[in-house]
């Protein structure tokens, strides 16, 4: 069946010359007068609105174009007029009046490419990012050059290979993917390669490689990026050369392959450290698609959420769903770090698990509800000091490691809230006297006396203010003394000799009583240089 381009007659003089332009572009045409409805027109795929467009006919007919599969909207505009942001979203493109005839055929067919690409391969989005990505796509799919994919795990990478493919020349000759990061070095020059029989061992018969049985198609490499350095120099010939030779073979075999790849390292940097060859990934980046992660596109969270929704109702016969404006607020919210194949998932567990016919909060995990609670994540991404000390030949830190780094990070953490906390005690008091030193009489730990003890794990009294008194260690109630100047050591060292005092030189009945151990306490008087 043809494809349809509606357009309204809101406007007759543009209707009648774009429907002429369109009919010699090769499209069906038909004029939608006030009253008919999109739904009617069988094959429609793109409605232009002539004008009017903020009349009840024309919203009515957007709002018809939304329900139907998300058809696009290609609205004209007014000299001068501008729309405003709640109606611009609502319009897939805009072209200003008087029409350029060429330039609106142009647009419609992007647009209507752009909605057969998202319909063969279930992308969904409409936010800038993912139309710009989309565009990108119908742009390069008929040629022949080859096409490095970017973006994080979940994205969609695959998704975008395979439409490349849809929309290109080659759509009926054979797409191959393959995964270089699942495959040993070995492994992998003979499944991309092919081999000749008793070419290593195992090798019992000839077989063809991914090149080969993918001749006139589309191969998709996957995470490049894992690729080995010897593989890598096999690619550029074939690259360059449009041959290779099977493992253990000695003939040359020719081949017309499109290859797309595909990785979400930041390749340029391998290069940099040697780990990609610089001339392959020139060869790869010839034409390049970046694909947003989702927390970059959060508009499209309720459209994926409800192409997922009823996707998932289908397939495991389950009557269909909706989702609470509540529990969409917390989907909007979360950051999802496994993009849109995270949320796809998340989707499909809750339309099996709901209790009922409404996702509601409570039905949504408590790790994505409340996703600080718990051990914090200070390391959501790799870090480049770990990239880089595998590069280094270093290998990668032990687990160990990293525990310790996460250690000192959170420490690091707990000392800057602890440092903010005592300038606002600080302040709090300066402005109570305003008198340039006060008193903190410090309750100790452990029962008996009143005794001087360490900030650390001591309970702070209220803060009296007085004139300063310099600390008397023969007076069991002796306190500690603050003066604008003095250092946390100096109350430490302070602390200590008091508490030493109070039981008598006893070391580990002071480190008790100060809330150490008893080497933290040996190290610190010989540090503070402490007379026993």
């Amino acid at each position: 069946m043809a494809e349809t381009v509606l357009i309204t007659t809101a406007d007759l003089e543009p209707a009648v010359r774009l429907r002429h332009a369109f009919a010699d572009a090769g499209f069906d045409v038909e004029l939608v007068t006030p009253g008919e409805r999109v739904a009617d027109v069988p094959g429609a795929a793109l409605l232009v609105l002539t004008g009017a467009l903020h009349e009840k006919q024309a919203r009515r007919l957007v709002a018809e174009a939304h329900e139907l599969n998300r058809l696009p909207v290609l609205a004209l505009l007014e000299p001068g007029s501008v729309l405003d942001p709640v109606l611009q979203r609502e319009f897939s493109d805009t072209l200003p009046k008087p029409v350029d005839l060429e330039e609106g055929v142009t647009i419609g067919r992007r647009l209507i490419e752009r909605r057969r690409l998202q319909e063969i391969t279930g992308i969904v989005g409409e936010t800038d990012a993912m139309r710009l990505a989309l565009e990108r796509v119908v742009q390069i799919a008929p040629v022949n050059s080859t096409v490095l994919i970017t973006g994080e795990s979940g994205t969609g990478k695959e998704r975008i290979a395979r439409g490349l493919h849809a929309l290109s020349p080659r759509k009926h000759r054979p797409f191959i993917a393959a995964n270089v990061a699942a495959l040993t070095e070995t492994l992998l020059e003979s499944e991309l390669f092919g081999h000749e029989k008793g070419a290593f061992t195992g090798a019992i018969g000839q077989r063809k490689g991914f090149f080969e049985l993918a001749n006139r198609g589309t191969i998709f490499l996957d995470e490049i990026g894992e690729m080995p350095l010897a593989t890598q120099s096999k690619l550029l010939r074939v690259l360059e050369e449009r041959e290779f030779m099977r493992v253990g073979g000695e003939t040359p075999i020719q081949v017309d392959v499109r290859v797309v790849a595909a990785t979400n390292q930041n390749l340029r940097q391998m290069v940099d450290t040697g780990r990609f060859r610089r001339d392959l990934y020139y060869r790869l980046n010839v034409l390049h698609i970046d694909l947003p992660p989702l927390r970059e596109r959060r508009d499209d969270i309720p459209l994926l959420v409800d192409a997922f929704m009823r996707s998932a109702s289908q397939e495991h016969d389950r009557p269909p769903v909706a989702i609470s404006a509540e529990a969409m607020a917390i989907l909007m919210d979360y950051d999802w770090p496994g993009n849109v194949r995270e949320l796809r998932n998340l989707v499909e567990s809750m339309v099996v698990l709901a209790p009922s016919r409404v996702i509601r909060p409570e039905d949504i995990p408590v790790e994505i509800r409340y996703p600080n609670r718990g051990s914090a994540r200070l390391l959501p991404v790799p870090l480049d000091l770990y990239q880089e000390s595998a590069q280094t030949g270093e290998g990668t830190p032990s687990p160990e490691l990293e525990f310790i780094f996460r250690s000192l990070l959170q420490l690091r953490i707990d000392v800057d809230d602890l440092r903010r906390q005592y300038d606002d005690f600080r302040r709090s008091n300066t402005e109570l006297g305003g008198v340039p030193g006060y008193g903190v009489p410090i309750t100790p730990v452990t029962p008996g006396p009143a005794a001087l003890t360490s900030t650390r794990g001591a309970h702070i009294e209220d803060a009296v203010v007085r004139e300063p008194q310099p600390p008397d260690l023969e007076d069991e109630s002796a306190v500690v003394v603050f003066r604008p100047g003095k250092t946390i050591a100096d109350l430490e060292k302070e602390a200590i000799i008091a508490a030493l005092k109070q039981v008598a030189g006893n070391r580990r009945k002071a480190a008790e009583m100060l809330g150490m151990g008893e080497r933290t306490l040996y190290r610190k008087i010989k540090e503070y240089a402490i007379p026993l």
